[in-house]
């Protein structure tokens, strides 16, 4: 209705449609950024794994391929790879990345609050650390 005080549903829809446009475009305007932003995280992340692979005894290349690099992370927790399948199911691979990340800060000489903090909350800095610190990996430490 018309009442002086608002428009009629029929003139609103161009400002809509307007206003949508304008929202996606904007949206699509970071998309690069964001590509960006998450080939940089990757890289870094690439280049952390490669020095721990290597300094618990597995070919430091295996970090560049995303799925096998959680499966080595797996097996250097002490658990099989085939383990690794957990990471599908959802809610068990939050719980799962948690008992992991521990396991792997135990295996080369870190506390649990390292562990939570730097390996499953903040992982690139957390394998950075490992790996270009003076951290020894000891398989032992992780079995037992």
């Amino acid at each position: 209705m018309l009442d002086g005080r608002s428009q009629p549903d029929h003139m609103l829809w161009p400002m809509t449609a307007f206003a949508s446009a304008t929202l996606e475009s904007q949206y699509a305007a970071f998309q690069p950024v964001g590509i960006i932003i998450a080939v940089i995280w990757y890289l870094i992340l690439v280049i952390a794994l490669w020095k721990v692979f290597t300094k618990a005894g597995y070919a430091g290349w295996l970090a560049i391929i995303p799925i096998v690099n959680t499966f080595v992370l797996v097996k250097i927790a002490g658990y099989s790879a085939w383990m690794g399948l957990l990471y599908l199911i959802p809610i068990v691979n939050v719980i799962f990345h948690i008992i992991v990340s521990l396991r792997i800060g135990r295996g080369f000489g870190h506390g649990a609050a390292f562990s939570i903090f730097f390996l499953w909350l903040l992982t690139a800095i957390g394998f950075l650390v490992i790996g270009y610190g003076s951290d020894t990996y000891n398989r032992a430490r992780v079995e037992g």
